[in-house]
């Protein structure tokens, strides 16, 4: 009868097991998987290896296997190894590059990019990130950040350098151009160099005393100082988000198709290094197509695609078609994708895991959405939590601080309600702050949150956890908003806009449109003195100087900007009001495609709303 009674109690254990929590099998895999990546980093402390040296493994059992599938072109790993090598010998003997060297590389997405990178890793070089899309000051600031001496650009960004060359110049800057001539006084080619270098492999002794606190690269992420800073990103920091791929699932055998760029965290570390990891097969693509999307990964037999949210929305925008679930891709891997958006993906393209995922570049904890949960940015995990403590702390939107107890100490908020995400810093989750920018690293920390001495990152971002354990994204405080995937700093685009002769102050926020992730720029202005404004030279200003999804779509002109009383911009009743016409009375101008600025309208307005003006 016991006997009988112990039997009928285990059968119906994993019923009330997964009564109670639903989820248990997926929590228990993630933290097996989790265990299994502890284990990795732990024998790669012991004795230190990095992405490359991750390469050169496969590079050794499986030369032969494509890695890079480029237009009508492609890499096996072995040929992958030889062209990093010559890089690396004509970057040695014509730049004298050693190890610790930083050298920025502005570039588009292209194959002589990661050789590029592979090649100065080989040479023990820290490798800084430019955005491709960046211009005049911006692109001489994020230059400095980093005190590079050394520049590497594409054939096709050779006007860009131009507009800069006389200052880098001046600082003693060597610039070498991916071309074989080049008349440009000041820019040495490279790419003759590279051709008569050999590919014979390097010594490892080139970057015997790289750790992995070394810093790896520099990655560029918007703040509220206005111009970007640089992260560090150093080869642990390169390894842990590298390892998002092993929670994804992504296997061996797996195709990725990586569009996105490569001077971001996202394309770089979670795709490209996680691609190196696993010794996977990448489709690279210059840039995100909607219209060539499927047919790519039908041709290439690609299994894992990366996104963020406004490319799973322009492809449940795209016509339909018969054959929309005809592919092979079982994974997509991102972030921001609304719920609506991501439950209209799978309708139309089939059984497709979705892994939604949360972190930032200079981060030192993060989320993922391991089960799949629609809307969710990621689940609370014991395990996790043990290993990389973080907090959800009452914030005080008006004052912009967290709200703190009579002993001054934080508020932990409970389930259901929005929280300051607060990561804590320690070994296993260092904070590796911004190169050359002490006043900013300073700023994201957060002292005595929950007693006296301890150490938080703020990551900025008010999220929301429900009783199930899934973590919910809310919104950001501080000056910098989301659109097209880019974070845009609103001080920047102001700073750019009041070197314009007829604009004295500009107030730049994101608003809110229907049907679109983030928030789309706005800018509101006051004019000078018995000036008018000039919608031409506004627009051929902003075309100039920021890139496209920076460029303010909306322009509303008022005779005085509202200040606090400690004379800080007030953004928030003007994000309300928004771009409509019938609530706003001052002069409203919208950015046309490729035209410039026009008055704003109520047909325009219905359009926008409506999803039928594409923004």
């Amino acid at each position: 009868m016991i006997a009988y009674i112990l039997f009928t109690c285990l059968a119906i254990l994993p019923l009330l097991v997964y009564l109670q929590n639903p989820y248990f099998l997926n929590d228990c895999g993630y933290a097996i998987t989790g265990f299994k990546i502890g284990k990795r980093l732990a024998k790669i402390k012991k004795k230190f290896s990095s992405i490359l040296d991750s390469f050169l493994d496969h590079v050794a059992t499986h030369p032969h296997k494509t890695f890079i599938i480029f237009e009508d072109s492609s890499y096996t790993y072995s040929q992958a190894d030889k062209e990093s090598s010559k890089v690396a010998r004509a970057l040695s003997r014509h730049a004298h590059l050693k190890q610790g060297d930083t050298v920025a590389l502005f570039m588009a997405n292209e194959p002589q990019f990661v050789f590029m990178w592979l090649g100065l890793a080989k040479l023990g070089c820290t490798v800084s990130l430019l955005n491709h899309n960046i211009r005049s000051k911006s692109l001489l600031h994020c230059f400095s950040c980093c005190e590079a001496k050394f520049l590497i650009t594409g054939a096709d960004l050779q006007g860009p350098i131009e507009e800069v060359l006389p200052t880098l110049k001046q600082d003693g800057i060597r610039v070498f151009i991916l071309s074989e001539r080049c008349d440009v006084d000041g820019i040495e080619t490279l790419s003759d160099k590279i051709q008569q270098a050999s590919d014979e492999p390097l010594s490892p002794e080139l970057r015997a005393n790289i750790t992995l606190k070394s810093p790896a690269l520099y990655i560029y992420t918007s703040g509220t100082t206005g111009l970007p800073k640089a992260a560090v990103v150093s080869h642990d920091r390169m390894w842990r988000a590298g390892f998002l791929q092993r929670f994804a699932g992504v296997r061996s055998d797996d195709t990725l198709y990586l569009y996105l760029p490569l001077y971001h965290t996202a394309g770089f570390i979670m795709g490209l290094c996680g691609a190196i990891d696993h010794g996977l097969t990448i489709l690279l693509r210059r840039k995100f197509s909607a219209s060539n999307f499927w047919n790519d990964c039908r041709k290439h037999n690609v299994t894992v695609i990366q996104y963020i949210g406004e490319v799973m929305r322009y492809l449940c925008n795209a016509p339909k078609r018969d054959n929309d679930k005809d592919h092979k891709v079982r994974l997509a891997l991102g972030n921001g994708i609304r719920a609506e958006t991501w439950a209209e993906f799978l309708e139309r393209f089939g059984d497709i895991c979705i892994c939604e995922c949360y972190g930032a570049t200079e981060g030192n904890v993060g989320f993922i959405n391991y089960v799949g949960k629609v809307g969710a940015i990621g689940r609370e995990n014991f395990f996790y939590k043990r290993a990389c403590p973080y907090a959800f702390i009452r914030y005080d939107t008006e004052k912009e601080e967290p709200v703190r107890d009579s002993r001054g100490f934080c508020i932990e908020v409970p389930k259901g309600e929005t929280g300051l995400f607060v990561g804590k810093i320690g070994a296993q989750t260092p904070f590796s702050g911004y190169a050359k920018n002490k006043q900013q690293t300073e700023k994201k920390k957060l002292r005595d949150v929950f007693e006296k001495g301890d150490l938080y990152f703020n990551s900025g971002d008010l999220l929301r956890v429900d009783n199930e354990g899934f973590i919910y994204f809310q919104d950001r405080i501080g000056d910098t908003f989301r659109w097209k995937g880019e974070n845009v700093a609103t001080t920047e685009v102001a700073d750019h806009l009041i070197t314009v002769d007829f604009i004295e102050e500009a107030n730049v926020y994101g608003v809110k449109v229907p049907g679109h992730e983030g928030r789309i720029g706005m800018a509101a202005l006051k004019l000078k003195e018995n000036m008018d404004f000039d919608s031409k030279a506004a627009y051929q200003h902003v075309k100039h100087y920021l890139p496209s999804y920076a460029r303010p779509r909306f322009i509303r002109i008022q005779d005085t900007l509202a200040v606090t009383g400690t004379f800080k911009q007030m953004k928030v009743k003007l994000a309300e009001d928004g771009f409509n016409p019938d609530v706003i009375t001052d002069p409203l101008f919208y950015l046309e495609d490729n035209k410039g600025y026009i008055p704003m309208t109520k047909e325009i307005f219905n359009s926008i709303t409506e999803g039928t003006l594409r923004l």
